[in-house]
């Protein structure tokens, strides 16, 4: 298949399945804007959660000042630590594996 047959969602995933991203450095890599990113993320967890032989793996948002990574939803990208309130929280990674 062309690369230019593929759908948006197609890209994301086959880009994850070679290395762990960002929502902001996906939003870089395909043009997209980091709400369209999530959006499109959140289609691809569900189609890969289906397959039996790969899994969408999540490294959870971790605030830079206090180390908390509890948060509850982790296809989000939070603005603040409800642990210590600061608003220095790093981004979730996602991959498939």
């Amino acid at each position: 298949m062309r690369e230019a047959d593929e759908t948006t969602r197609q890209r994301l995933a086959d880009h994850l399945r070679q290395q762990p991203s960002t929502p902001s450095a996906l939003a870089d890599e395909f043009a997209l804007s980091v709400g369209a990113v999530m959006r499109h993320l959140e289609h691809v967890s569900r189609s890969v959660d289906g397959s039996e032989d790969e899994q969408f793996l999540v490294a959870p948002p971790t605030c830079r000042a206090c180390g908390f990574d509890g948060f509850d939803d982790l296809l989000n990208i939070p603005s603040r630590c409800p642990s210590c309130k600061g608003e220095s929280v790093e981004e979730p990674a996602f991959t498939i594996e």
